[in-house]
């Protein structure tokens, strides 16, 4: 998988961020557009499994920050479920324009309402999915209603949503009233799957039946079986992820799959951070990871640090060396580990280093040889170990070419 950040204006002029996961190689059969639940952002876990399921089945997905939320531009307090569904009709457009419309919307929570209310004004929406969406909009007033007097009173409340601070104005409020959900399903003359777990304590499974009990046919339900709301578990979302792919390949045209004639150039590892923290996405084609700093300098702790991967290129290339080399000769290794690590020393500590002044970067591996081998096959799967593709790289000149990249 490969993914684009994308940034378009919303329909008060407001710049959105987004981002289009794309498969790698090839151009995309069809396009999704996915809508986060209510103060979540496009980076929700959910959001990322079900966006890499779709791109491995060639439906590309693209996935933004509602106004005020995320990346995004904004003040969230401005906005409403009105201003959600808005947003979605100008990032379909967005699709449109520079794309193709999207024929499959998903939506997650309050997401899904905006989906369904969306969907009448996204003539290229085909097939739309719900993820433990509301009956009605007007089911987040139980998460607020503590500060409903003070909203009422004072117009205007910061209530605290998932450890964060949030202001809500009585336009929100106002807005939700005006929304009945009834009429847009029951027209949605679009194929639904609704998606919902029976253990949801946020949004309760009698949502999910009456939504299913309005829709006309084709309509799906499927029980995300002991999932949260937030489908917070990778193995929740990956599952809804690959059951959606499933689905909508029945009700969206697609596209002939094409090669894409940049893919023998196409960037290897692609990766990328927010405006705040140093929580970091990676890319690398099919593979999604997270790289991050230690809590005590500053970092989120989510993932490994770029020097902890960098052992981890070298620690997997090597156990895959020995393994091959091990294979060929046909001896009895049965296992590998090799324990790594990283620092720095004074060049003068350093005799077999070229470099006499300042500090030299060390690794230390320590290889593990399993099975019944011989002092002499141990010693030459060491030195074997020296020849893994990754070693020789750190080892040799690297001439890093760099250059900026046309963000606009």
């Amino acid at each position: 998988m490969q993914f684009e950040k994308i940034s378009f204006t919303n329909a008060t002029g407001q710049q959105l961020d987004g981002r289009l996961d794309q498969p790698a190689g090839k151009h995309p059969a069809a396009y999704a557009l996915f809508a986060h639940c209510f103060t979540c952002t496009k980076d929700s876990k959910a959001a990322a499994y079900i966006s890499r399921a779709l791109t491995e089945l060639n439906i590309a997905v693209f996935r933004f920050d509602f106004t005020g939320l995320g990346e995004s531009s904004g003040d969230f307090a401005e906005t409403t479920f009105s201003s959600n569904v808005a947003d979605l009709v100008a990032a379909a457009d967005y699709l449109q324009a520079a794309y193709a419309g999207p024929q499959l919307l998903i939506g997650h929570s309050l997401g899904g309402a905006a989906v369904i209310r969306a969907a009448a004004q996204i003539p290229s929406a085909r097939a739309i999915v719900t993820i433990g969406a509301p009956s009605d909009p007007g089911h987040v007033m139980r998460h607020i209603q503590d500060h409903r007097n003070e909203i009422e009173s004072r117009g205007v409340a910061q209530i605290d949503i998932a450890g964060r601070p949030f202001r809500i104005k009585k336009e929100f409020l106002d807005d939700l009233a005006q929304h009945r959900m009834s009429g847009a399903v029951r027209d949605l003359k679009r194929a639904l799957l609704v998606m919902h777990a029976p253990r949801d304590n946020t949004v309760g499974i009698d949502n999910a039946a009456a939504i299913f009990k309005e829709a006309l046919h084709p309509k799906s339900f499927v029980s995300l079986d002991n999932a949260d709301h937030l489908l917070s578990r990778a193995q929740d979302a990956r599952y809804a992820g690959a059951l959606i792919a499933a689905w909508a390949d029945k009700y969206i045209e697609k596209s002939p799959t094409v090669a894409d004639p940049a893919a023998d150039s196409a960037w290897q590892v692609q990766t990328r951070i927010g405006p705040q923290g140093y929580t970091t996405e990676i890319s690398t084609g099919d593979h999604q990871l997270t790289a991050d700093e230690p809590i005590a300098v500053g970092g989120a702790n989510k993932g490994p640090t770029p020097y902890d991967y960098l052992l981890a290129a070298l620690g997997a290339c090597t156990v895959m060396t020995l393994r091959m080399y091990a294979d060929r000769k046909k001896w009895p290794l049965e296992g590998v580990t090799v324990d790594l690590k990283h620092h720095k020393i004074h060049a003068k500590d350093c005799l077999e280093c070229e470099t006499a002044k300042g500090y030299v970067d060390r690794i230390e591996r320590e290889v593990g040889l399993f099975g019944v081998l011989t002092a002499d096959q141990q010693k030459r799967l060491l030195e074997i170990a020296d020849r893994c593709p990754v070693h020789r790289t750190l080892g040799s000149e690297i001439n890093i070419l760099s250059r900026l990249k046309d963000t606009h």
